[in-house]
């Protein structure tokens, strides 16, 4: 028989052994443990068959079913499984640690793997990583206006060993209306949790945890609840870069870009950039006046920014000039800053 294993032990173990997923695609697709491989038992079109049947008729009448629809299929399952893992040791799990993963357990055992199975499936796996975000002893956030280079910033405090969940390069968006902008497809908000939970995973979460300071969503990915909650009430370290030295650093990062997504973006902002200054911002963009670009959109931000702080505790706000763009020697001050205060 294949061996059960707690939540704990199934994840030490996937550091080494494949993860094999045997929910359907769509279920798959939605979110999955980080790593996992979809060998799924049914299609999507299948599980729903079966399920409708398991209503209709009954759960002897379903697994006969399932089985009618499996038997053809077995032979495939163990081969995929042949090109994932070449010492036999395999883990298994479907959504509860059910019938369809003590299925396929038990074919792969057959097969002369050996298999562990997930106890309470990927809905416990569920369940252990939204729990991770509560068990974050210290949060840090480092805030500022748009384009003050922050997760230039913190991916350097991060080579001097500080723990940066980095939720924008997660969630594959820059968090603004030009986020999206030369970044991979976004995750599922489910999938954008598993992933940051993976990285948690591998933190001393008695230890500080840094973050950007974000709005609830990045783009499409909805940060966690109880994150978004920590996020919005601990200590915020803000730091002050002069306006013209963020429009620079916009025009970098945007300026090699085709101008057809700058200009959907412009768009994308045009009820809150207002009229006028869209059309501004539009003809400096045909015109290669990406420096007016900046700085008129900035205009936008930078109040959205401080309508946002407005809402924050201000005793939980502390505040640093920085004068130069040089975010490796940003990240010192930062923590030579955070130091003097005793607050990491």
């Amino acid at each position: 028989m294949a061996e059960i294993l707690s939540i704990e032990e199934f994840l030490l173990k996937a550091k080494d052994i494949p993860v094999i997923d045997v929910r359907s695609p769509a279920e798959f697709e939605n979110g999955h443990i980080p790593g996992a491989f979809n060998i799924p038992i049914f299609s999507n079109d299948e599980r729903a068959i079966v399920g409708i049947n398991y209503k209709n008729n009954g759960k002897e009448n379903a697994i006969l079913n399932g089985l009618e629809i499996v038997g053809p299929k077995l032979a495939s399952f163990v081969k995929e499984a042949n090109k994932i893992t070449k010492n036999k040791k395999i883990l298994v799990h479907c959504w509860r640690g059910g019938m369809r993963s003590s299925s396929m357990a038990w074919l792969f055992k057959t097969a002369g793997y050996q298999v562990d199975i997930l106890e309470g499936g990927y809905k416990n796996y569920r369940n252990y990583s939204r729990g991770l975000f509560e068990k974050i002893d210290k949060l840090l956030v480092l805030g500022g206006f748009t384009g003050s280079g922050k997760t230039d910033i913190l991916k350097e405090m991060e080579k001097l060993g500080v723990q940066f969940l980095d939720l924008e390069g997660i969630a594959n968006h820059k968090g603004s209306a030009f986020g999206a902008i030369g970044q991979h497809p976004q995750p599922t908000s489910e999938q954008f949790e598993n992933d940051l939970a993976k990285k948690l995973d591998d933190f001393d979460l008695k230890k500080p945890v840094w973050v950007e300071d974000e709005s609830r969503q990045v783009g499409k990915c909805a940060i966690p609840d109880n994150l978004y909650a920590h996020m919005r009430n601990t200590k915020l370290i803000k730091i002050i870069v002069p306006k013209e030295i963020r429009e620079k650093r916009l025009v970098k990062e945007y300026g090699c870009f085709p101008k057809e997504p700058l200009e959907t973006s412009i768009k994308n902002i045009e009820r809150r950039l207002g009229g006028l200054r869209t059309k501004q911002s539009l003809d400096a963009l045909a015109e290669g006046n990406l420096l007016k670009v900046a700085e008129i959109t900035l205009e936008y931000y930078d109040k959205a920014y401080l309508h946002g702080n407005s809402k924050r505790d201000n005793k939980l706000i502390e505040s640093l000039d920085i004068a130069d763009d040089n975010p490796p020697e940003t990240a010192k001050e930062i923590l030579d800053f955070c130091s003097k205060l005793s607050i990491c």
